[in-house]
């Protein structure tokens, strides 16, 4: 069946991971809230603790990434049979590729963090966050893989339901266990990252009973688990290790940024960690269309639609643009409100405000690179989007370095680096598909 690439198909396949996107961003809404109040150390040991998690698990995201771009490429070539068996491949990487991040997170996180962080406090609560959240690696990577999946055929509304089961369950152990509310223990910072584990222990199971009673199992033969086909590893190693890659060191570059500004001082680190949460909020749109187009254009590719892919990709920046812009527009209008949800400090909401203004406007430019990025990688040509990405984040930090460290900038400066990176990332990516000969790619 020759996919939809309208309008409303695009949305359709969208709305599901925005909606899956907003709960797991309530997630980190509620964990800075919580945070926030109970110490500013906290709340700043939480913004480095999650961006080195989150960037020792984007080597898994990336290879989820990888994963959903060939899924995709197979239903667009009506080869559904291959999907089960990419899945089930995929699995067993993902299984032996969290045990390593595991020993590596127990193993290499304190010297790593020691050496970093200027802060003792910071560094004894981050170190706490991270000996609980490490154990939840493995099973982040299960879910990680149905997301791919169900990304991949472009059924997605089961995504948007999982998160919000999984947000429930995470709001409900935050705040028992940070607090010690209900008879369970006070565990302060360290309750955020056990909550983290349950919620995605629950979402894993959620998963496999979804998938194993709606989903035609026998049709994609899923958990056939035969014997392995080292090609088609050779494959989605081709197609995941740029992914693997570029989005671990897209993670690692924001970790870096968060070091950087800690050195400033935990008042501009506290800032930072508000502004990043309400940042990621409204950035959710933007991922979640840009998902919709990395599959789109995977799977029109398939069909040998290839010059669908650049009306797809531009009806998506439409859908992109008009739904963060309807999100700074309710933002604009009381910064304040949205900045005490997580801190009730007069003088942090006002320091904040003026670094929020900055980021509305990038906002604004993120759906157009975000989404012609996302085409770039649909396409198969995962290589080059890593280097495009590279090019992007070298500059980045370099900015970043130059106005912390030589033009010592406030933190409201340092913020507006934000627009260099969406503009470099949207036109080399813009340069990449109308130049480069990426109709060639075979994955």
């Amino acid at each position: 069946m020759k996919t939809q690439t309208n309008y409303r198909s695009i949305w359709k396949i969208s709305y599901p991971i925005i909606l899956g996107s907003l709960a797991q961003n309530i997630i980190a809404l509620t964990d800075t809230a919580f945070l926030g109040h109970l110490s500013e150390t906290a709340l700043g040991a939480a913004a480095i603790a999650t961006i080195f998690y989150f960037a020792i698990v984007m080597l898994a995201w990336g290879f989820g990434l990888g994963v959903q771009i060939v899924i995709a490429r197979r239903v667009g070539e009506g080869n559904l049979k291959l999907v089960g068996k990419t899945f089930d491949h995929a699995l067993f990487f993902l299984l032996i590729l969290a045990v390593v991040l595991i020993g590596f997170m127990e193993l290499q996180a304190p010297p790593i963090l020691k050496a970093i962080v200027k802060s003792n406090a910071i560094y004894d609560a981050s170190m706490e966050y991270i000996s609980y959240r490490a154990w939840g690696i493995i099973f982040a990577c299960v879910n990680l893989l149905f997301r791919a999946f169900y990304i991949g055929i472009a059924k997605t509304k089961i995504i948007g339901w999982s998160t919000v089961f999984m947000a429930i369950i995470n709001v409900f152990f935050d705040y028992v266990l940070i607090f010690g509310e209900w008879g369970f223990p006070e565990m302060g910072i360290k309750g955020a990252a056990v909550a983290s584990v349950i919620a995605e222990v629950f979402v894993m199971v959620f998963f496999i009973v979804y998938t194993l009673r709606k989903v035609p199992v026998k049709t994609y033969e899923l958990f056939k688990f035969i014997k392995i086909d080292w090609e088609l590893y050779t494959r989605l190693i081709k197609v995941s290790f740029p992914m693997m890659i570029q989005n671990f060191l897209a993670l690692s570059c924001w970790f870096i940024f968060f070091l950087m500004v800690e050195r400033m001082g935990e008042r501009e680190l506290a800032i930072s960690n508000i502004i990043r949460s309400i940042y990621v909020l409204m950035m959710v749109p933007v991922w979640s269309f840009a998902s919709a187009a990395n599959t789109l254009v995977s799977q029109v590719i398939g069909e040998g639609a290839y010059e669908e892919v650049m009306p797809v990709i531009w009806r998506t920046v439409k859908l992109s643009f008009f739904s963060v812009l309807a999100l700074v527009g309710i933002c604009i209008i009381n910064p304040e409100l949205v900045i005490s949800i997580y801190t009730e400090e007069i003088s942090l909401i006002a320091e904040a405000k003026p670094v929020l203004y900055v980021v509305f406007g990038a906002t604004l430019i993120f759906p157009i690179a975000v989404t012609l990025f996302h085409g770039v990688s649909g396409t198969g040509n995962t290589f080059h989007a890593m280097l495009l990405e590279m090019a992007v984040l070298v500059c980045y930090l370099g900015a970043v370095y130059l106005l912390i460290v030589v033009f010592k900038s406030s933190i409201s400066g340092v913020w507006t680096t934000e627009y260099f990176y969406a503009g470099f990332m949207g036109l080399s990516s813009w340069l990449y598909l109308k130049y480069a000969n990426w109709k060639e790619s075979n994955i």
